[in-house]
């Protein structure tokens, strides 16, 4: 696979990440390791989407993340080169990432584009480093990297009359590079050989089904896939055995270490078995693999990250893991003042529920606070969180296959179903959970509503311990099969429901249960009866995102004095050609900030920024330009008092450090942020806690009018310019705030040292 691919794109995103890298927070979970690797004294340990490393030395943790610049597909291996400085990090769509000591990022795409492989066989098994190459053990054969120029070189196709065969790890022994095969045995080519691209060069050596081959102590072990470790130089004699199938097998500082998903098994060069560890006391993991470092034995699970152990006291164990949520693909989010909940499961578009149990996890000021999903009281498929607002310590959380999760102080106290509830369970196969609760929203008197998906009457609303629901039939032809999405609720009580297959759905029990149902006909103009997101902005308007594309409905007090309601697209100019605003877009969902700006998360094109109404596009963050590790966002959340943007996305989640808080009531809690701005800082200088529309006025210290603007929303930024023309000297600047009335007046100062 010899091909030369310009980097400078990518060298240019880990550039602007590097600079911008004050602006965002990345929030990835490193619970579920995918591979390990090591140098004589640090561990490196990959999880799906990030990865983090510990010195045995100082033990200083260090994690990389999209923010860095780091962003897989999926991890499946990596590689630590301790002669080159390099870390190697390989993904399931090939995608090769090698993370310089300097932590910079280069992205290598060659497999990923290699036209002459089937996309399904692109995935990166093993990366195994020998001389100066790195040899790549994919799904189609094996790769050669070379380490100093960075550049692919041959590529091997060593099946049967050149077939693409899964090759799940390689080493080099006696001057043969062997490969382990998933399906056709293990297959050796003389190194030297430079004609190792032709299949014929390569002999299979035993048959069979391999797990893993590698080199220790003058010798060769391969293990195959029941548990069986051999040792190879002897005639394929049997070494030991693991118990079940092998799941890691590598020589690691002096020692051979052997993995099972319940079994880790370690030995000295001497071939003597120094530890066999076959649980973990008071924990149920999977093990996913181990290495050591420094007579220290680090443990990857499934579960709950890296535990440090020793080899010589295993009973002395520490999980080391860094502080993240339960999994980083995140379905939904919630914040409220102080926290940022989150929860994983869900369904997919279709609403084919996930039926994993995968807990719920809570971002609080001191960092992340998980709720492991024994403790869920059995409930699957968790897709929306709503916190009592005059009670923070009362959450619930929605099952998209049980019911409802009631949570107190943060433990799971009931579960609502149809046993103890109105709630119904669609039983679509006998003694098969089917109740799917979704779109939680608390009123302003206090009461829960939320979809009891599937039913006649799928509205329900939970108020002091008492039920109620509402039938859907004479609103939309088969409520029996139909699905919903969060709803809001506005000023007047109006529930704005989007629905799977009949549009959006208005219902105000308060006028008398009135209906409006808008749709995708000509009245309602809708461009797709799959709405799934709606959200209320500044300005009294509904904003509506569907499968394909953006609805605005202007004035919703007019659900109360009319019957027939339509919206309308958002007409921009680009490229002097009139289009519709995100013309087709999968809309996942819509956020309002301070200053009434729409944050919108895309299935498949980033986040978008536009301006209140719409015609302009202040952002728009995609993969590529941004450190967003997917372009596929799930859910978006915004701080209110710090202007912090949350994403979720199937990859992990990152936060943008914005700026658009919601104004406050008055400025007695006004603040400046840096003070003083000190050399070297290239940032912007933050206001908050202002009120709406205020007049500011930053002068230097003789009086000189340096900047002046008004606020829209709670902050406003100011780059330490004059107008944005050269930056200001060092010195005190006073900065004079004012309501729109003058009725309200203060004073700030701030310190600038250049």
């Amino acid at each position: 696979m010899k091909r030369y691919f310009l980097i400078y794109f990518f060298l240019f995103t880990t550039i602007l990440f590097a600079q911008n890298g004050q602006l965002w927070a990345g929030h990835f979970s490193y619970t579920n390791i995918q591979d390990m690797t090591q140098s004589n004294g640090r561990m490196y340990a990959a999880a799906e989407s990030a990865i983090f490393s510990k010195s045995t030395i100082t033990n200083e943790l260090k994690t990389i993340t999209s923010v860095d610049g780091l962003k897989p597909e999926n991890i499946t291996a990596i590689c630590h080169s301790s002669d080159y400085g390099r870390t190697m990090v390989g993904s399931d769509n090939g995608l090769l990432i090698i993370v310089n000591s300097d932590n910079s990022i280069v992205n290598k795409i060659d497999i990923v584009e290699e036209a002459t492989v089937q996309a399904a066989k692109k995935g990166i098994n093993n990366i195994y480093e020998n001389n100066g190459k790195a040899y790549i053990s994919c799904d189609f054969g094996i790769a050669v990297f070379d380490l100093e120029t960075l550049e692919f070189g041959d590529t091997y196709f060593l099946g049967p009359n050149g077939a693409e065969i899964a090759v799940i790890q390689s080493t080099i022994f006696d001057g043969y590079i062997y490969a382990a095969t998933a399906e056709n045995g293990i297959r050796r080519g003389l190194l030297t050989n430079p004609n190792l691209n032709d299949f014929n060069q390569w002999q299979e050596v035993y048959g069979g089904s391999w797990s893993g081959i590698t080199t220790f102590s003058d010798d060769i072990f391969g293990v195959d896939n029941i548990g069986t470790v051999f040792r190879l130089t002897v005639g394929a004699l049997p070494f030991t055995n693991i118990g079940s199938a092998a799941v890691d097998i590598r020589a690691a500082n002096g020692y051979l270490v052997v993995t099972s998903e319940s079994r880790v098994s370690v030995f000295d060069e001497d071939l003597f078995q120094v530890l066999q560890l076959n649980n973990i006391p008071g924990e149920d993991v999977t093990f996913t693999c181990a290495t050591v470092v420094s007579g220290q034995i680090f443990i990857g699970t499934q579960e709950t990250g890296v535990i440090e152990s020793f080899i010589e006291n295993i009973s002395i164990r520490e999980n080391i893991t860094p502080n993240g949520p339960l999994h980083s693909s995140i379905f939904s989010l919630e914040k409220t003042r102080n926290d940022l909940w989150a929860v994983f499961g869900g369904y997919d578009y279709q609403y084919i529920p996930d039926y994993a149990l995968k807990g719920i996890s809570k971002l609080t000021p001191e960092g992340w606070i998980n709720i492991p999903h024994e403790d869920v009281l059995d409930a699957r498929s968790l897709s929306d969180i709503a916190v009592n607002p005059n009670n923070e310590s009362e959450v619930y959380v929605s099952s998209y296959h049980n019911g409802l999760l009631e949570l107190t102080d943060d433990i799971p106290v009931q579960l609502y179903d149809d046993t103890n509830s109105p709630l119904e369970n669609q039983q679509l196969v006998p003694g098969f959970n089917n109740l799917r609760v979704n779109s939680l929203y608390f009123d302003d008197a206090g009461a829960l509503w939320m979809t009891n998906d599937m039913t006649e009457t799928p509205l329900r609303v939970f108020r002091n311990g008492n039920w109620t629901s509402y039938s859907f039939v004479d609103a939309i032809s088969s409520p029996k099969s139909t699905q919903y999405q969060k709803m809001v609720i506005d000023r007047n009580g109006t529930k704005w429901i989007p629905s799977i297959n009949s549009g959006l759905i208005g219902f105000n029990e308060g006028a008398g249960n009135k209906f409006i149902v808008i749709g995708d006909d000509d009245l309602g103009n809708l461009p797709n009866e799959y709405v799934k997101c709606v959200r209320i902005d500044n300005n009294n308007s509904l904003w509506i995102g569907t499968a394909s594309g953006l609805r605005v409905l202007r004035g919703l007090n007019r659900f109360l004095t009319e019957d027939v309601l339509s919206t309308r697209a958002i007409i921009i100019e680009e490229d002097g050609l009139a289009q519709e605003l995100l013309f087709e877009q999968n809309i996942n969902d819509i956020e309002v900030d301070g200053s009434n700006n729409k944050w919108i998360a895309t299935g498949s094109a980033g986040a978008f920024l536009v301006s209140p109404n719409g015609q302009r596009t202040i952002f728009h963050f995609t993969k590529q330009n941004s450190p967003l590790p997917s372009n596929t966002i799930n859910d978006i959340a915004i701080d209110s008092r710090t202007g912090d943007v949350y994403f979720a996305t199937d990859k992990g989640m990152v936060a943008y450090k914005g700026t658009a808080t919601e104004p406050s009531g008055d400025l007695s809690n006004v603040y400046v942020y840096p003070n003083p701005v000190r050399p070297g800082f290239e940032g912007e200088v933050k206001i908050s806690g202002l009120i709406d529309n205020a007049n500011i006025k930053i002068t230097d210290i003789e009086g000189s009018l340096v900047y002046e603007t008004t606020s829209e929303g709670g902050t406003v930024l100011w780059d330490t310019t004059a107008f944005g023309k050269y930056k200001v000297a060092s010195g005190v600047y006073m900065i004079f705030i004012a309501s729109d009335d003058g009725a309200e007046t203060k004073v700030k100062k701030v310190m600038i040292v250049r």
